[in-house]
């Protein structure tokens, strides 16, 4: 195959110093509670992954992605494609926190004529890169956009976001050949490892494991970790930016409904809100609290 480089770009080290470590964990909670008013607001949402998710979209836009949120389609922008769509409550509350839009909109999720839909619409929030509904879509469409670019050497890379249930889509397998094949260096997949899916756990509906092996069978390079701790997440993106040879997949094991007691690890969370009142107020103490114990720890 031709010889595909990025083109010149100098990115700046991703190490975490504490004190900014502690901004993003900071962050990572105010984005968690706005989470959860927008989606008592709406009535309807997804609740589970995006809570597990707060940690990886904070850690991609407030330190890791190469982005102008006044400037959405700057041409040598990275592309974020979140390709498991219905998590995307988090990925507004991210945008919405970095600048791309005000923060009063997250208040109209899912109403009619609002730009923030129950799955991504790029027509309404052009950053969102790509309209997301049937899943593996994505991770598809995020291998020909890696692909592009280095056929053309442009200084961009390419993340993507998905989910285990989606595994179970054979369009998913198709394109990480592609990109196993073709060593998109530039590429990197982020698998949100929660274990749930709509009706219950993967690996009863469907099992997954051995995840690792079966990725590195189609010529990936593979890395996992905690995807709840920033930090880790940050440094496991940093070992993806120093492989030159091959697509990366960091498998991100994370904690479906992080922060609530109630929901975390309970598949029934995985598309419904807290209720209005007591519930959602619980949720809100719960995630102060947590906050408050990881501040603490700091100290």
């Amino acid at each position: 195959m031709t010889n595909l480089t990025l083109g010149p770009k100098v990115r700046l080290p991703l190490h975490l110093h504490d004190k900014k470590l502690r901004t993003l964990e900071k962050k990572a909670f105010e984005i968690r509670e706005d989470l959860i008013d927008m989606l008592v607001e709406a009535g309807s949402g997804h609740s589970a992954g995006p809570l597990g998710m707060a940690d990886i979209f904070t850690a991609l836009y407030f330190h890791i992605l190469v982005q102008n949120p006044k400037k959405p389609d700057w041409k040598d922008r990275d592309r974020l494609i979140l390709s498991n769509g219905h998590i995307c409550p988090i990925r507004y509350v991210a945008m919405a926190h970095a600048g791309y839009f005000p923060k009063k909109e997250l208040m109209t999720l899912r109403k009619f004529g609002s730009r923030l839909q129950g799955h991504p619409e790029r027509e309404f929030l052009p950053s969102l890169e790509t309209t997301s509904g049937p899943l593996g879509e994505g991770v598809a469409q995020a291998v020909g956009m890696a692909y592009a670019g280095l056929m053309d050497q442009s200084p961009w890379r390419v993340y993507c976001i998905m989910g285990d249930g989606e595994l179970d889509e054979g369009i998913v397998w198709e394109a990480l050949q592609f990109a196993g094949n073709h060593k998109l260096y530039n590429l990197t997949f982020i698998l949100d490892r929660n274990n749930i899916q709509i009706d219950g756990a993967t690996e009863t509906i469907s099992p997954l494991e051995p995840l690792a092996d079966k990725f590195e069978a189609f010529n990936l390079n593979v890395i996992r970790c905690a995807g709840n701790s920033i930090r880790d997440f940050v440094t496991a993106v940093e070992h993806a930016h120093g492989v030159s040879e091959k697509t990366t997949v960091i498998i991100a094991d994370t904690i479906p409904g992080y922060g609530i007691d109630f929901m975390e690890y309970n598949f029934a969370w995985h598309g419904i809100p807290p209720a209005k009142g007591v519930q959602a107020n619980d949720a809100i103490n719960q995630l102060r609290t947590l906050a408050g114990r990881i501040r603490s720890e700091h100290e």
